[in-house]
């Protein structure tokens, strides 16, 4: 006879409890360090009214499906207003991002087609890919080798989609997305991004390619309301209209939650700094919780700190909640079997006070377990780019790895291309005063002290990025942190249809622009910077070298307000020590923090 199902029930719960993963519904206390509201746009004033005016012109709720009924006016608005914030053509709205990445993952991947998942995607993913007939194969995560080999594996599939955060809610770190992008065009394949936790938090990465064919933006999280928008061209959501069984047979999100939505996006767009004020909290929080000797994933402001077993990070938690802080303990099977953890989310609207008084908190309550090993946090790689040849990239390449290892970072410098006899590794080295270990060979040596298209033809040799990227991305991912320095300005040609500016774009890293302080620079500066921005690749500073231009500086510092500048004089004698005297004016610490 079998065993009565209630009883089983309860055994199963027992088991569950016994190995401290029983879930419990409570009611939120404390201050809130737990929840995804970065930036506190739940309980601003304006998204409340917008709510409020919705339901007053629409009613509660919109109870129909949106083919029948249930398609108001402001469910097209609010589409049209996360398209235009996203980037794409058009959006559809759902009432959860579960229900969205269902539609995307059911209604596109057919049977005929692969599914390659990065192994900590959300469980809405998992799930989803799961009821999809598609094939599904899982790479490690943020592992572009194993990434390939799938993709290598899957050749005779119809369609390859790639699926993956763009911030991954339980680590905190971000996809390699300019690396997938890059596989995507070597192998045919396209990307389904889940932009929930980034949405808000940070500007839009490559919407510009043809290969992201979906990005679907929560609106629970840092847009503070709900529901699930489903961003891309007019042809995908067109389809998904008309096929996707999670849109289809749902009943349309309530007007409330449209009008909501759509004023926070609104308020995004005027106050664009509001993310950076969530991004500094969650620095001073890391940077205080270092200095107490706890190490912590991720670069968002989702700041997970991994304490081991599941009853260590519950009494943690519970601890916490008694001295009044609300942070979670996320426990197996959410996370893997001792890797549990409180995962802290901090917020824009947070005190100094607050995350100083957590930090202190987390110092009392806290034992991480002793067999925990965590994976320490990317750094920050750094291209070291110049309006033109001479302009001081090699000086600055030894100033930025002197101060990476000033600051405790194991720093590589890597110039890929190396024109002419003279030798910029060496000269870094000498400068910086780093071993050998620092310092990786060129792959490319040509004699001829001109630019790279003219220096290998003199050679009878053609150089082209796809010869060279892959190897510069080995270097990176062998490396804690890494300083590149290009080859003569952004647009000297490596050959006669490809420049270092496209390099600089494939290669998907920061950059630092190197410029002269005198006459011409305004020019060649800007320009530069304006190949950059046109390229999505993000400035991180600018270094103008010579004697000190105040007016330069100023016109240059006018048109980029929020990219920071930096003199660097012609020293009489060009010296290690005279490097660490500027250094000691000077903090470079950002550079080197994602």
């Amino acid at each position: 006879m079998n065993k009565d199902f209630r009883s089983e029930l309860n055994e199963v719960a027992a088991r569950w409890r016994d190995a401290g993963l029983e879930r419990k519904l409570v009611e939120p206390s404390g201050i809130d360090f737990s929840s995804n509201d970065y930036l506190g746009l739940s309980k601003n004033p304006s998204v409340i009214k917008a709510a409020i005016a919705a339901v007053e012109e629409f009613g509660a709720g919109a109870p129909s499906a949106r083919l029948l009924r249930g398609n108001y006016p402001i469910h097209r608005q609010a589409e049209l207003t996360a398209a235009q914030f996203v980037g794409t053509e058009n959006a559809l709205l759902l009432p959860s991002g579960w229900q969205a990445n269902l539609a995307i993952v059911t209604t596109l991947a057919t049977q005929d087609d692969v599914l390659i998942c990065d192994e900590l995607v959300h469980a809405s993913l998992i799930d989803a890919s799961r009821l999809s007939k598609a094939c599904v194969k899982i790479f490690k995560h943020n592992d572009l080798a194993a990434l390939e080999q799938c993709l290598q594996l899957s050749s005779a599939m119809r369609q390859r989609f790639i699926v993956v955060e763009d911030i991954y809610s339980m680590d905190g770190d971000r996809t390699p997305l300019p690396g997938i992008i890059e596989l995507c065009e070597k192998y045919d394949a396209y990307v389904i991004l889940d932009l929930a936790h980034s949405v808000g938090l940070y500007p839009p990465r490559h919407f510009q390619s043809k290969r992201v064919i979906t990005r679907m933006v929560t609106g629970g999280k840092a847009l503070g309301v709900g529901g699930g928008i489903i961003c891309a061209s007019d042809d995908v959501i067109n389809h998904l209209i008309n096929h996707a069984r999670p849109f289809l047979f749902t009943t349309a999100v309530p007007p409330a939650t449209c009008g909501a939505l759509q004023r926070s996006m609104q308020l995004l767009r005027e106050q664009p700094g509001l993310c950076d004020i969530a991004h500094q909290n969650a620095l001073l929080l890391r940077e205080l919780l270092k200095a107490k000797g706890f190490d912590c994933l991720g670069e968002a402001p989702i700041v997970p700190l991994v304490v081991g077993s599941a009853q260590a990070t519950i009494k943690a938690s519970n601890k916490l909640g008694e001295l009044g802080f609300d942070v979670r303990a996320i426990r197996p099977p959410t996370v893997a079997e001792g890797s549990s953890r409180l995962r802290i989310v901090v917020h824009a609207d947070h005190t100094t006070e607050q995350i100083s008084d957590l930090a202190d908190a987390i110092a009392q309550c806290v034992v991480v377990d002793a067999d925990v090993k965590v994976s320490k946090q990317r750094l920050n790689d750094l291209l070291v780019v110049g309006t033109d040849t001479d302009v001081g990239k090699t000086v600055i390449s030894a100033l930025l790895m002197r101060a990476a290892a000033r600051y405790g970072h194991g720093v590589t410098y890597l110039k890929p291309i190396q024109t002419g006899k003279d030798s910029d590794t060496k000269a870094v080295q000498q400068l910086a005063e780093v071993n050998d270990s620092s310092m990786s060979a060129p792959l490319v040596e040509l004699r001829l002290p001109a630019s790279v298209d003219q220096a290998a033809a003199a050679e009878g040799a053609h150089i082209t990025i796809n010869d060279v990227l892959p190897k510069v991305r080995q270097v990176i991912a062998d490396n804690e942190l890494t300083v590149i320095e290009t080859a003569g300005g952004l647009l000297v040609p490596w050959n006669e249809k490809q420049h270092q500016g496209d390099f600089a774009q494939r290669l998907g890293i920061d950059a630092v622009l190197v410029t002269r302080t005198g006459l011409g620079t305004l020019n060649h500066t800007l320009l530069t910077i304006e190949a950059l921005a046109k390229r999505h690749v993000k400035l991180r500073a600018v270094f103008m070298v010579g004697d000190p231009h105040r007016e330069n500086k100023n016109s240059i510092q006018a048109q980029i307000l929020d990219v920071p500048i930096f003199e660097f004089p012609l020293f009489k004698k060009l010296s290690t020590a005279n490097l660490d005297l500027w250094l000691d004016t000077e903090d470079l610490q950002f550079l080197f923090k994602r």
